[in-house]
């Protein structure tokens, strides 16, 4: 008997092909990825403590209860596992089949916050309250259908024999469909998931053997359209003072650019071990802002030094390695494109979170994968994962 993810369940009734093919000696268990499986697990159980460490005294923001945010940031990871072997259970493929239905209601949800049930969060309009202190970011999950979008409208005619590479109409097909969730994001304004969505398309596209010449005309178009947003003042004036603090460290130490001063004092104390974990002064001493969610690599720099932050970048490395190499070992251009994006995502929006906290990249409010707390970003984050899985599983057992 075979299931809906092309392995074998022999030897396994109807009533038994469930989960129970999980642990068969031929099934999914045995065809999972366990390196970024375990490496993703790792980066969450290191920013539970993080997250701990950086609110256990945060009594206006915890409730009066230290283990607030660790007890939720580890019921998010419980449930973005859960998600992740629910997409693995699915399959990328039957997920593909789904895509029109899965892009219209992410584009739907973030259409609702612009409406009155959206709210503000640290100057971006990009959330919807669900009531009890609960929230959704739907822009996490539009990355996620970006993603799947494009990769099923580019590699429809490759895989099915009829052509080798994406066609100019198929490629203005896929850019148009995902054009419309990043402008409704850009209107937001959410710049940092617009930047991300970016580099998406950009990765996609290349993975898709699309011509270069569409890659380096949507660089100049970008470059085009981010002049256009500076003139026209889309922006808000938060964004724009960002951009200016990072072009100009010392502009307004005390004001707009002490997020990234404090980030980097932070950073600087650790040393090569740090200070020991809960031990920090920045950190006990609240002086870095955000420091669970956008900036929670300072708590790792400050009090698990070079050594505690360089692990998570290795971590992080690994899981790129992982994704890469499903991407090309998979023999679908679908697989192939999905992967390829996952990793575009993964990359430029670590590399983003880890610089903007050194000064080295724009503070744009982009969380950092698997640790900084948040429900919505950490549930992407996995169902991404599950789709790299579900990429694995499918591909022959001799490769």
């Amino acid at each position: 008997m075979t299931g809906a993810n092309g392995f074998s369940v022999s030897g396994y009734g109807p009533e038994r092909a469930g989960w129970t093919r999980i642990f068969a000696r031929d099934s999914l268990a045995r065809r999972l990825d366990w390196p970024i499986l375990l490496a993703a697990v790792a980066l969450s159980l290191i920013g539970s403590l993080l997250v701990y460490s950086a609110t256990r005294n945060r009594t206006e923001i915890n409730q009066g209860d230290p283990y607030f945010f660790l007890f939720r940031h580890l019921v998010n990871t419980g449930i973005g596992l859960a998600l992740m072997m629910g997409t693995v259970w699915l399959g990328h493929r039957t997920l593909r089949n789904a895509v029109p239905v899965l892009y219209g209601l992410s584009v739907l949800l973030i259409l609702l916050v612009l409406t009155p049930l959206g709210s503000t969060v640290n100057g971006a309009h990009s959330w919807i309250q669900l009531g009890g202190g609960f929230s959704l970011q739907p822009s996490e999950f539009v990355k996620i259908t970006i993603i799947l979008g494009m990769a099923m409208l580019l590699a429809a005619r490759v895989d099915a024999g009829d052509k080798l590479y994406p066609d100019q109409r198929t490629v203005l097909q896929s850019l148009g469909l995902a054009a419309v969730p990043m402008l409704v994001v850009m209107l937001m304004p959410d710049l940092g998931s617009v930047m991300v969505m970016v580099i998406i398309v950009l990765g996609v596209l290349l993975a898709s053997g699309a011509s270069h010449r569409w890659v380096l005309g949507l660089l100049g178009a970008g470059a085009a359209g981010a002049i256009a947003v500076w003139q026209l003042h889309i922006l808000d004036d938060y964004q724009i003072a960002r951009f200016a603090a990072f072009a100009n460290p010392s502009l307004d130490p005390a004001g707009v650019g002490y997020n990234t001063n404090q980030a980097r004092i932070a950073i600087g104390s650790g040393g090569l071990t740090g200070s020991g974990l809960f031990e920090g002064s920045q950190t006990t001493g609240q002086f870095v802002p955000e420091q669970q969610t956008d900036f929670v690599f300072t708590v790792a720099g400050e009090e698990l030094g070079f050594v505690g932050g360089g692990l998570i970048i290795v971590l992080l490395g690994i899981v790129l390695w992982r994704a890469c190499r499903i991407a090309r070992e998979t023999t679908e251009l679908y697989g192939t494109i999905v992967a390829a994006g996952i990793v575009a995502w993964f990359a430029f929006q670590s590399f983003e979170n880890i610089g903007m906290t050194l000064g080295i990249m724009p503070v744009t409010g982009l969380p950092l994968p698997f640790v900084s707390y948040g429900g919505t970003s950490m549930f992407a984050v996995w169902v991404a994962v599950g789709l790299l899985q579900s990429i694995r599983v499918q591909r022959p057992m001799s490769a």
